[in-house]
């Protein structure tokens, strides 16, 4: 068996599911709902949804003849915890590459700013 971050990114690669997944944040919906914006049938959406589900994304309930989906955030969030850690260590690496720039330009201001006299600039 997969772990289920796995799963989760698997279900997550697909361009059509991440679109599902962003009108969903917005609320419930039908599986015809999710279709109308997709040029595929509705057991082609019906494929995604199940792929969503197993990744623990998306469940579907059941009101008489209404099947509602609904987004399912908890396995969103463990995918975003995981990569944020992540985010910490280019946040660290940008703030270290971003000190070194700001010394070399400091170098090249103090080296243009001397040999600006040498050239016979005036003060």
């Amino acid at each position: 068996m997969a772990d289920q971050l796995s799963v989760t990114f698997a279900a997550l690669a697909d361009p059509t599911r991440r679109a599902i997944l962003a009108r969903l944040a917005q609320g419930e919906a039908s599986v015809t709902e999710l279709a109308k914006p997709f040029d595929l049938s509705l057991p082609g959406v019906s494929k995604h949804l199940k792929v969503l589900q197993r990744a623990g994304l998306v469940t579907q309930g059941r009101n008489a003849q209404w099947r509602p989906c609904r987004l399912e955030v908890r396995r969103l969030k463990e995918a975003s915890d995981w990569v944020g850690e992540y985010r910490r260590f280019w946040d660290e690496s940008f703030e270290r590459l971003d000190d070194v720039l700001q010394d070399l330009i400091k170098k090249e201001k103090d080296e243009n700013g001397d040999q600006g006299r040498k050239d016979g600039a005036q003060d």
